[in-house]
């Protein structure tokens, strides 16, 4: 399979999640002791974080792209980037290196697209949600992104750098994303992207009961599109050097 490189470490809670999720769809997709081909760099969040609060975005572009450039050199033949809102500096890693960045924007409107979907809430952080960066990429995709009013925007934003960042979970900040999430439905979401990787340490899939409309978790959504690309991408080689030697 290719080496997957993750670029994690923001915040290392959702990364360990990003860890666990690919190497369990590995072990479905191949069987047996099968576990993902990967290396991982892991950054101090801290200092992203401040470069984030400060506006100082090329700075955190540059930083991640040398990272990137680290993960390159180590053999990835693909770079995830583990979090939503430095999609922001996408262009700065794809520019770095040579291999693909699979974006997570991308991945997350594909299964948006898959369910037959054209409009969305979208929950995330404050950048996520009110920058256009990620809007726009979902807009390229032809899906209409709701985001939610302004107080709705700084709880959900405050739970994730409060709270779950930190990896405490609490039912109140459930039950109020639950509550921000059936506004966005009231307001014509057809479906919720759960858009920081976080999330989904609060809210399962499986709570779109609670809702009324599909939830997409974006963490998962993303580390399973990094095995197709991945596993899928071994089977195509195997089968062409099956071809080449005449046996197809």
């Amino acid at each position: 399979m290719k080496r997957i490189g993750l670029l994690g470490g923001m915040s290392w809670q959702s990364t360990a999640e990003y860890y666990r999720l690919i190497n369990e769809a590995v072990a479905a997709r191949l069987g047996a002791l099968h576990s993902a081909d990967l290396v991982m760099v892991s950054v101090d969040f801290a200092q992203i974080e401040a470069l984030q609060v400060s506006g100082r975005w090329d700075e955190a572009g540059q930083r991640l792209a040398d990272e990137a450039r680290a993960l390159e050199r180590a053999g990835a033949d693909l770079i995830v980037l583990c979090t939503n809102t430095m999609h922001k500096v996408a262009p700065a890693i794809e520019a770095a290196v040579s291999v693909p960045l699979l974006h997570l924007a991308d991945a997350t409107a594909g299964a948006v697209l898959s369910a037959d979907l054209t409009t969305v809430g979208l929950l995330g952080t404050a950048f996520t949600m009110e920058q256009d960066f990620y809007r726009a990429r979902l807009d390229r995709h032809g899906l209409t992104t709701l985001i939610p009013d302004a107080a709705g925007r700084a709880e959900v934003h405050r739970v994730i750098y409060d709270e779950l960042c930190h990896g405490v979970i609490r039912d109140e900040s459930r039950r109020r994303y639950l509550e921000v999430a059936a506004e966005l439905v009231e307001a014509g979401a057809q479906g919720i992207i759960l858009g920081c990787t976080e999330i989904e340490l609060l809210l399962r899939p499986d709570m779109a009961e609670d809702v009324g409309v599909p939830l997409f978790p974006t963490t998962r959504i993303h580390a399973l599109a990094a095995v197709d690309a991945a596993v899928d991408a071994a089977v195509d080689a195997a089968v062409d050097a099956v071809v080449d030697v005449g046996l197809l």
